[in-house]
């Protein structure tokens, strides 16, 4: 019993450090190229937390349990933003751009809408999730 709690302790403390220096890394790769900060956060700490859930939802649909993926999806993006964003304004207030408010937010309300209208029928097929894919 006491050997589990240490392995989940020493990964905790792993996962702690290994977090910062990717994000330290990443920050020191943005301002090398010339890049702001704030798009390589988006793009590769965004990607490298998402990498978890797009692993589990891949093999859960390859088992053939396309509700597991659908659910981790939802579900992890539902606690990104309820529980870590609120946890986080909680603690210190985020301050937003009006401009970028007035940009990003009508988007956010189309594409949460047009992912409800295709959750509508309780199939998402491959059109849908074509339709909702990020353009590469």
């Amino acid at each position: 019993m006491l050997l589990p709690f240490f392995a989940v302790i020493v990964g905790l403390v792993l996962l702690v450090w290994s977090a910062d220096r990717f994000v330290e890394g990443a920050a020191s790769t943005a301002s090398h190229f010339g890049m702001p900060p704030l798009l390589i956060g988006m793009v590769i700490v965004g990607f490298g937390t998402s990498t978890p859930e797009m692993v589990v939802s891949a093999l859960a649909a390859s088992q053939g349990n396309p509700g597991i993926a659908l659910g981790n999806a939802y579900g992890s993006n539902i606690t990104n933003i309820a529980l870590i964003l609120g946890i986080t304004a909680l603690i210190s207030p985020i301050t937003v751009h009006s401009q970028v408010l007035h940009k990003e937010l009508p988007i956010l309300i189309l594409v949460t809408a047009l992912a409800a209208w295709q959750l509508w029928d309780g199939n998402v097929s491959r059109v849908d999730a074509i339709v909702l894919s990020p353009v590469p």
